[in-house]
């Protein structure tokens, strides 16, 4: 670009090419640029809140140089200015942490005034400045990379910042689509566990996620989680569903099935006797105030209710199995049942030195699902009288599961 105007190459991109990973995408910032200039050069906007192009060719985005200030509670509460006068280092000192705050220009000299290299090298997650404490979705991207950087820990002073802006009531100003935005890329890291951790060292997730919160602390019976703690338990969980690249309604699946032991009362624990039922309510709420998508709710509340009839389907007869499967629905929903189950399988592995136990429960269940679908109900119903239809066609579903069951069910 003809000089004054520049662009340098900033945050994930240069952070990640640092840190030896893949690149999937470049964000760009341009100094010394108008909107018109942007747009005369071919560019295309489409920045809402503040001035974003897309490049004609690349389909980059490029930002010009930005400050902010603050102007109300949170993060919506904020005046952007965005002009030819703003520059590189003024744009980089509004960012959440060092490792974000990094730029490149297009000799592939580094621009890091707030030692980002240093913390990458450091293993260090910590903020730019004071202004983190403006923006408590700043709060949820710190525990979000304490997800995906799993071998990175959060500065003290960073911790201590986010635990006043706790107290200072600007977590209550988060909005449902930016919490679970956040927390859906959170639980998509490859150690969810520890975006929870940080969310509770700081004291937000019991404002955030107080369901889940209310988990930590719960004992449950030693012979079953020899973790004990349901809360714990919930963690292990999500992070063998990580390892074993589950996808995201799996794993809100595994974070919510157990919500119900959280409002055990205190002198029936560490049994927990009707949890599934106790946490319906509880998801509908959570989902309900998160505005969580139809596809995890649905997913969760079918993990909640039926996971324990899973756990037990070696014992059960094949009419319970059968029932367990037209009430979660998997004759219709075959893809969601099969989720369910690989949410079951990794609740029952997700437990102290219980993570390579053999699940066959699954296979059973998958087998009964198979068998239940392959009846052909439209030949049934041209050759049963009218009244008999439904009958017939489920006595032949409940034939095919047995024969099923009998087929693969362990000696």
């Amino acid at each position: 670009m003809p000089s004054p105007m520049q662009a340098y190459s900033v945050g994930g991109a240069v952070r990640d090419e640092l840190l030896g990973l893949p690149v999937v995408d470049r964000d760009w910032v341009v100094v010394g640029a108008t909107p018109q200039q942007m747009l005369d050069l071919g560019y295309r906007a489409v920045g809402r809140d503040f001035p974003v192009f897309l490049h004609p060719v690349t389909h980059e985005e490029y930002a010009l140089a930005r400050t902010e200030r603050k102007s109300g509670p949170g993060y919506r509460g904020f005046v952007v200015q965005a002009s030819p006068e703003v520059t590189l280092e003024e744009d980089l000192a509004r960012r959440d942490l060092t490792i974000n705050a990094i730029a490149r220009d297009d000799a592939g000299a580094l621009i890091d005034p707030h030692h980002g290299v240093r913390d990458i090298e450091a293993r260090v997650l910590r903020h730019v400045s004071a202004a983190f404490a403006e923006d408590p979705v700043r709060i949820l991207r710190l525990a979000r990379f304490a997800a995906r950087f799993a071998d990175f820990t959060v500065a003290p002073e960073t911790l201590a910042l986010a635990r006043d802006m706790v107290e200072a009531g600007e977590v209550d100003a988060l909005v449902a689509e930016r919490v679970w935005q956040e927390l859906a890329k959170g639980l998509s890291e490859q150690r969810p566990s520890r975006m929870f951790a940080a969310l509770r060292d700081c004291g937000a997730l019991a404002r955030v996620l107080p369901e889940v919160d209310a988990l930590f602390g719960v004992p449950q019976p030693v012979q079953h989680h020899p973790e004990v703690d349901a809360g714990v338990h919930v963690m292990l969980a999500l992070d063998l569903a990580a390892r074993e690249c589950a996808p995201l309604p799996v794993r809100f699946a595994l974070l919510a099935h157990d919500l119900g032991k959280g409002s055990t009362p205190e002198a029936e624990w560490p049994r927990h006797v009707a949890h599934e039922q106790r946490g319906l309510p509880l998801i509908d709420a959570l989902c309900s105030r998160l505005r969580v998508p139809s596809e995890c709710h649905d997913l969760a509340r079918l993990a909640c209710r039926f996971h324990t009839d899973i756990h037990r389907a070696l014992e059960l007869r094949p009419a319970t199995v059968l029932k367990v499967i037209e009430g979660s629905d998997g004759l219709r929903r075959p893809e969601r049942f099969t989720h369910m189950l690989l949410a079951c399988e990794l609740d029952a592995r997700g437990r102290l030195g219980l993570e390579d136990r053999p699940y066959p429960q699954r296979a059973l269940m998958q087998a009964a699902l198979d068998a239940a679908r392959a009846i052909d109900a439209g030949a049934i119903a041209r050759v049963s009288a009218r009244e008999r239809i439904a009958e017939d066609v489920r006595q032949a579903r409940l034939g095919a599961v047995t024969a099923a069951i009998a087929a693969v069910r362990p000696a």
